[in-house]
């Protein structure tokens, strides 16, 4: 993630907690920007276009905000992202602001990837184990890939816990070539 991403979800997580605004609000009028981000190619040209000045693009912002009715901090959000000619990279601001709110809030991202398809009692006791392994409330996600072959691996953060068999053959590969 570029360094100015983190600064721009920083400030903006920053002036949610201060304002004490309803986050869940937010995340929706969040996703229906991206929505309308993703869904029009024009939308996504015309906003990274370096030959548009900034005031039309906000012109044109305030336009679609008529639509999608975004609380003013958002807006704000929107509008110093396009100032700054950084609204290219909206999509990575909004997730990394995401995580920052979470991480504020003693949630911690999680992603769990398996070899097949987990039973939700198995999900629901997989989770309080990386809960506990994380020492934090998670956010689990969950991705199947067969290539692991069986077992479990586990992100956070950073982190990465390899209990899958195909780590393990791995491990016992490395070990066996350099004896």
């Amino acid at each position: 993630m570029a360094a100015f991403v983190a600064r721009y979800a920083r400030a903006f997580a920053d002036v949610v907690t201060q304002e004490k605004l309803d986050t869940a609000a937010l995340d929706r009028q969040m996703d229906d920007f991206l929505a309308s981000w993703d869904g029009s190619v024009e939308l996504r040209e015309l906003f990274v276009n370096p030959a548009v000045a900034a005031l039309q693009k906000v012109a044109i912002l305030d336009k679609l905000n008529v639509k999608l009715e975004l609380q003013k901090e958002l807006r704000n959000l929107l509008a110093v992202l396009i100032h700054n000619d950084r609204i290219g990279e909206v999509r990575e601001v909004a997730a990394a602001y995401r995580t920052e709110l979470q991480e504020r809030q003693g949630i911690r991202a999680v992603e769990i990837v398996t070899a097949r398809e987990l039973s939700e009692q198995d999900r629901t006791g997989l989770v309080a184990g990386v809960g506990k392994l994380a020492g934090a409330q998670i956010q689990a996600s969950f991705k199947l890939d067969a290539a692991i072959l069986g077992g479990t691996v586990v992100r956070i953060g950073s982190t990465v816990y390899d209990g899958s068999v195909r780590g393990r053959l791995d491990r016992l590969k490395e070990a066996l070539i350099s004896s």
